[in-house]
């Protein structure tokens, strides 16, 4: 059975402000205080979600997080931004409901991870599968891009967002991810090129520097040395706990994820590059004949870089910085700028550059990201935007100003959808409505936003004004119109009760915002609103060859000059956050309210005031109020039942009947005031939370009395299965016990049984013993006297047989002694004549038999070309000396030749047939000795060109080579495929690998070649043959040997035809067609160097030079 939590349960504090009691801004703080101390950072305003910054890991976020939230009633479990991520795309799933999820909070009060948190949990419990992965892993890895180029380090927050992000994410209708759209509002691009004390330009620009390759900065013509550059603030170029460099590899992986292009992220790091370079572009004045200044750029190195960078002529930029172009109507006015304007120019330029490139960057992601299919898309938005800023200085421009507007209007939607949302739940309960008094901050808005007393509308009509507009001719005009409007402040204005007010300098006016007073510098509005480029400036960007600067600078294109004014920054932002409202308005509304606890950025600090001030700005008291105006708590019967159900004896432990009469039962039971609940249609409405506290107090005392019930009840059982457990186990222990005393007595007699047992066993195999001992002592003995008298007779036997034997060897002493002396006697008649020869043959052979241990000793090696011999010792060896030479030899070159494979040996078969034919007869042939017969050279069989020509070939291809066709008429050469198979010879082109000739072998009766160093040869036909209705062929070779050797070899393989005879000789004839022209080779040197040279002589005769050897 799965039980049933709720939010009140082991709550620490209180979980939702809602329930707070009582309320007051002191128990608010508190109540949160009370919370984060015990690391319980979330906390409810009825479906609001506020989120406290821990400055600290709290492991919260883990996957089992995940699914304990995933799938539960939004006050099922404790607060969790999980919890409404869950509800929204719950809601977004599966009641087709567009959602957006709205985080506010100042800088450092933790928005940009609470997004992340957001889009990682809905990417958790979202579907699954490669392309949804995908689209999943794109949406979060769009997050470092923009961070990289979007946020900066700032005294607050060491990651903070300068810029305001909206992504839609979009679904299909099973819920899962297809894509998304974000949208980018007013990127702070004046930090570009100014930063306050204590705080970082944009992060891209130090993780560039630090954790690039030396390549890539060289490319970009970058140091890694910050102080180097003038826009990079040096006191906090560093950041405890940030790594730029390993940033920048995230960064680079995380680009490569979305889908760009390799190389538009070096265009892009081009153009960083390049923003970097423009801050260090200096001016100085040179005076000029009519008196003004012109400004001059001072060192034009780094101007050079920058123009390289950007493709760029370095003149035109520089003319840009100099002079500025005006242009009305039909006539151009050129006036110099002196080197405040420059450096002007050189800021807004800076300043355009980048935000132009963070708008392309937003809308490449774009592109990425973007669904793929035009079918019907749910929604899910999330807005991560500045929240409401006061400086406390007083240093509040035109920057704070937009952004409390733009908090303003999200303060308001935020008023009417909540109360809006309250009305509705109302009216489907059936509960009667009633109106709530609350504070409508549209009088502000209209302060602001209106479009003819507007400030942003007056604003705008001073930028547009012409003559001399500066700041104060801007607060004077809103001393004029809005001196009357009650949350409008100035000591300017006609209104006298500010005249003596010091805390609102001259300079400045004040606005009443929802969240409090601000003091606005007027300093720098028109300005910053005006936000101008100079068209020069523009047009010299266009002209750049670099891949973005068109896209960049469109109004640069010389060929649609607009002379309009372009819109301010007012006027944009303004319609970007009215495009904003409507886009929410149209969407379910869910909101996380961020707060820091302290300035420091240190966990456990929790600093009061701090607090304090961001709950007014946020207007939390006044959404708990909003909230608590009707009925404070609401909850579904069946829920409500459930929780209480023990509180009543009719309901306890099962009501059968419907669950709205059991909590009319309940409620009726406790005697609860009937004004203080209502019932609705599917919920219980409570008014008042000390309602709630009391059924929780009777529910706390009520669980008590069932716990030491139920611990009376446990404690019987456990008492009762005790008692039992040992009764049986004394039946048990009495059982075995009498088994095991049985089985012992078993076990004795058993024993006593067998001692006897192996007593009888034991006599009766001893008396079997006895009697067998005796039987076997009775037959030794009848052997052993066998033994003796048997040995006694075989004595006798042998001594008599020894004296026989002595007899006989004595008479064969005796008749050899005899023989001996016969034999003696009559040798010694021969001995003197027979002596010598013995002795002569006894010494020769022991002479050869030391010959032949010798040649053993000393014999050379195995190796065919190895022509050492032992030397010979003796003269009249030398014959045979010789002969062992000739047989070794012979012997160790069969060994060798058997080693060979078949290939080898038809090579080597091949140039024995060339040795044969050509050696000592032809000058080319020992340059040919060292060089192996590939046969094919041209690579026929693998070269497609020459596929058609080796299908044509119909046996084996021998020999392909290119050599040259000798023309009669001129002696020049023309290159062509020789091919040479068993059957036949073929002459092709070179380039096309067209058949020329095709001769048959049996039509070739000789080849002619000379006795000189050349590749010359020429191939005789026999007369009357097909083939040789052209004439012989006279060709050029350097491979020559091999040609006329395979020539040779193929007719003398062949039985049906006579073998190729071969002709060397320094003249010859050739026939070509019907004329015999002779070939002659002279000894010369050519003019050509060392290479052989043909010419004709007459049209009988070829002469060929060949270089004297």
């Amino acid at each position: 059975m799965e039980v049933k939590t709720s939010l009140l349960d082991n709550m620490i504090g209180v979980g939702d402000m809602v329930l707070l009691e009582p309320l007051s801004e002191d128990t608010f703080i508190e109540n949160l205080k009370k919370r984060f101390d015990h690391n319980e950072i979330y906390t409810y305003i009825g479906s609001v979600v506020i989120s406290m910054n821990p400055y600290k890991s709290l492991s919260i976020y883990t996957a089992e997080k995940v699914e304990e939230y995933r799938n539960r009633n939004f006050y099922e479990l404790s607060p969790h931004i999980y919890a409404l991520a869950d509800e929204a795309y719950r809601s977004l799933r599966d009641q087709d409901k567009d959602q957006c999820i709205l985080i506010t909070g100042e800088s450092g009060a933790g928005k940009t991870e609470a997004s992340k948190f957001v889009m990682s949990y809905v990417a958790a419990v979202c579907g699954k599968g490669q392309e949804v992965n995908k689209v999943k892993e794109q949406l979060l890895q769009s997050n470092p891009v923009l961070e990289a180029f979007g946020n900066a380090k700032t005294v607050r927050n060491d990651n903070s967002s300068r810029f305001g992000k909206y992504m839609d994410i979009e679904f299909d209708f099973k819920g899962d991810p297809i894509g998304g759209v974000i949208s980018n509002y007013l990127l702070e691009k004046s930090r570009v090129v100014k930063q306050s004390r204590g705080e970082r330009n944009f992060h891209i620009f130090y993780q560039l520097l630090s954790g690039a390759s030396d390549d890539l900065l060289k490319k970009l013509k970058l140091d890694r040395d910050f102080s180097k550059y003038n826009y990079l603030s040096l006191d906090s170029a560093t950041v405890n706990g940030l790594d730029d460099a390993a940033s920048f590899r995230t960064v680079r992986n995380a680009m490569q994820i979305v889908g760009f292009m390799e190389d538009e992220v070096q265009s892009i790091f081009e153009l960083v590059a390049a923003a970097l370079k423009l801050g260090n572009i200096e001016f100085k004045p040179e005076s000029r004949v009519n008196g003004f200044d012109e400004s001059r750029v001072k060192d034009k190195n780094d101007l050079k870089e920058m123009c390289e960078l950007l493709g760029i002529e370095q003149s035109v930029l520089e003319r840009a910085f100099s002079f500025r172009t005006v242009e009305a109507k039909m006539e151009k006015v050129s006036t110099t700028l002196n080197v405040a304007q420059a450096y002007y120019a050189r800021d807004a330029l800076a300043k355009n550059l980048y935000s132009r490139m963070f708008s392309w960057l937003v809308n490449r992601i774009n592109e990425s990201i973007k669904a793929q299919t035009k079918k019907p898309k749910k929604v899910m938005g999330v807005l991560d935007i500045y929240g409401f800023e006061i400086f406390e200085d007083g240093d509040n421009s035109f920057e704070q100003f937009i952004i409390n507007y733009c908090n303003e209007k999200l303060q308001q939607i935020f008023i009417e959808l909540t109360l809006r949302e309250e009305q509705e739940e109302y009216i489907r309960e059936g509960i009667e409505w009633t109106n709530i008094e609350y504070f409508n901050n549209a009088i502000i808005c209209d302060l602001i936003e209106n479009n003819q007393n507007g400030i942003l509308a007056m604003l705008d009509e001073e930028c547009l004004r012409p003559g001399t507009v500066t700041d104060e001719t801007f607060l004077d005009k809103l001393n004029t119109v809005c001196a009357e409007h009650q949350h409008f402040e100035s000591r300017r204005s006609k209104n006298s009760k500010f005249l003596t007010d010091h805390s609102l300098p001259h300079n400045c006016f004040r606005i009443q915002h929802y969240a409090g007073k601000v003091v606005y510098r007027a300093e720098g509005f028109v300005d910053k609103n005006n936000d101008l480029l100079y068209r020069d400036l523009s047009q010299a960007m266009y002209k750049a060859n670099h891949s973005l600067m068109k896209l960049l600078f469109p109004e640069g294109n010389p060929a649609k000059v607009n002379l309009k004014r372009p819109p301010t920054a007012g006027f944009q932002f303004k319609a970007s956050v009215g495009t904003l409202m409507k886009n929410l308005l149209t969407k379910n509304p869910n909101y996380i309210r961020c707060i820091k606890p302290n300035d420091k950025k240190a966990a456990h600090i929790f600093t009061d005031s701090l607090v304090c001030h961001q709950v007014r700005y946020l207007g939390l008291m006044e959404n708990v109020r909003v909230r608590r105006a009707g009925y404070a708590f609401r909850q579904a019967y069946e829920s409500c039942l459930e929780r209480y159900k023990m509180l009543c004896k009719q309901t306890w432990p099962h009501w059968r009947g419907p669950a709205r009469e059991g909590v009319k039962v309940l409620l009726t039971g406790l005697q609860v005031n009937a004004e203080e609940f209502a019932y609705g249609r599917s919920k219980i409405f409570i008014r008042n939370p000390r309602t709630l506290f009391f059924l929780e107090e009777k529910r706390r005392q009520c669980l008590e009395d069932l716990a030491t019930l139920i611990q009376k009840i446990y404690r019987g059982w456990k008492c009762r299965t005790h008692f039992l457990l040992m009764k049986k186990s004394q039946v048990v222990v009495s059982a075995w016990y009498r088994r095991f005393a049985q089985q012992k007595k078993y076990q004795k007699i058993r024993c006593s049984a067998l001692v006897v047992q192996s007593f009888i066993r034991g006599w009766k195999a001893r008396k079997l013993l006895r009697e067998l001992k005796h039987k076997k002592r009775c037959e030794q003995a009848v052997t052993t006297i066998s033994a003796f008298w048997h040995g006694t007779q075989a004595r006798r036997e042998l001594k008599r047989l020894k004296e026989e034997a002595r007899r006989k060897h004595a008479i064969a002493v005796i008749w050899a002694y005899w023989l001996g002396l016969k034999v003696r006697r009559e040798y010694r008649k021969f001995f003197r004549a027979n002596a010598g020869k013995k002795i002569y043959d006894f010494t020769i052979q022991r002479i050869m038999q030391k010959y032949f241990l010798g040649l053993k000793k000393t014999m050379t090696s195995m190796s065919p070309i190895d022509k050492s011999w032992p030397a010979r010792p003796y003269g009249f060896l030398d014959g045979t000396h010789k002969e062992l030479k000739r047989v070794f030899h012979l012997w160790r070159c069969k060994k060798y030749r058997s080693q060979f494979t078949e290939e080898k040996k038809a090579t080597y078969e091949e140039k024995l047939a060339a040795s044969e034919l050509f050696k000592d007869k032809k000058a080319l042939y020992p340059s040919s000795v060292g060089q192996p017969f590939k046969g094919d050279y041209v690579e026929i069989t693998k070269n497609p060109k020459y596929q058609k020509l080796n299908s044509l070939a119909e046996d084996r291809v021998l020999l392909a080579d290119v050599v040259s066709k000798i023309n009669r008429a001129n002696g020049k050469g023309a290159p062509r495929i020789f091919l040479l198979t068993k059957k036949s010879l073929v002459l092709a082109d070179q380039k096309t690998g067209q058949v020329k000739a095709s001769v048959p072998l049996l039509d070739l009766s000789s080849v002619s070649v000379s006795t000189h160093n050349d590749g010359f040869f020429a191939l005789k036909l026999k007369e009357g043959a097909v083939s040789a209705a052209k004439g012989d062929f006279l060709l050029s070779s350097d491979r020559l040997i091999e040609i006329i050797t395979k020539l040779h070899r193929t007719g003398a393989a062949s039985a049906d035809r006579n073998q190729i005879k071969i002709d060397i000789s320094d003249e010859f004839l050739v026939q070509f067609k019907q004329d015999k022209v002779c070939v002659k080779f002279i000894q010369g040197t050519p003019k050509n160097g060392n290479s052989v040279a043909c010419k004709r002589k007459n049209n009988r005769l070829l002469e060929v030079s060949v270089p004297s050897p």
